[in-house]
This record gives structure tokens, sequence and C-alpha cells, in this order.
């Protein structure tokens, strides 16, 4: 049995633009951004309704968004999705890349936030 959930919604921005979204979002939400520790590759904008928001910082390409589903079991739900029509991009360390039947852009990754991942999460066979 495991456990699963769409738990972040990320704006990715490239490194040109990255700065002026994250203020911009932040002033959106009403909050101050909280840049992850060790990474400035994200910064924290808030949460609501079990979802983080997140901008994150591209190395290349077109602003865009993307949703991570958070899961205790990474190779259980990145096989549930691909069998629901995902494809798979890429592997990285810890988490996969995968698009959605019309070719959006999705993460399936471990658990972020246990608190958020524990209130919100299904369980699943």
């Amino acid at each position: 049995m495991r456990r699963s959930h769409i738990g972040v919604v990320l704006i990715d921005h490239p490194a040109s633009s990255f700065d002026d979204a994250v203020t911009f979002w932040a002033g959106v939400q009403g909050v101050t951004p909280k840049p992850e520790q060790d990474d400035d590759q994200y910064v924290a904008i808030g949460s609501a309704g079990g979802l983080g928001l997140d901008v994150q910082r591209l190395d290349s390409g077109t602003p865009r968004v993307h949703l991570d589903i958070e899961t205790d079991d990474v190779a259980a739900e990145v096989a549930r999705v691909v069998d629901l029509g995902a494809r798979f991009l890429e592997q990285r360390d810890g988490y996969t890349i995968l698009t959605d039947p019309g070719g959006l852009v999705f993460c399936v990754v471990p658990v972020q936030n246990a608190d958020l991942f524990d209130a919100h999460a299904t369980t699943r066979d």
C-alpha cells in the first residue's frame, strides 16, 4: 500500500526572469519568499489547499507551470501514471520526469512536505 497526491505547483522560469517572477508571485500570495536551503533553484511562495507553490529556476527554456506528484513509493507511482497514459521522459536522482498525454511536463517525487502529505495523500493499492 502506498500514498500519493499532487503536492506542489511549480512556476518555472529561466534565470533571466527568475528573480522578477519570485517577487511577483510572492506579492500575489502576500508572503515573503523562502529560498530552499542549499539550493538556489527553488523558492517557496507558500501553500494553499494542501498544495505548495514554488518558483523554480530553469537552466533554459520558456516559463511554464508544472506539477509534482509526491509519493512514498516513486517507482510504483510512476508505473501507475504510465498505465494511465503518462510518457516517461527522464529518470533523475530520486525522482522521475514525465508528460501527460498532451505533453504537459510533471514529476513524481518523494514526499517533500510530510505535514501536507499526511493530511492530503490518497492511499492506493
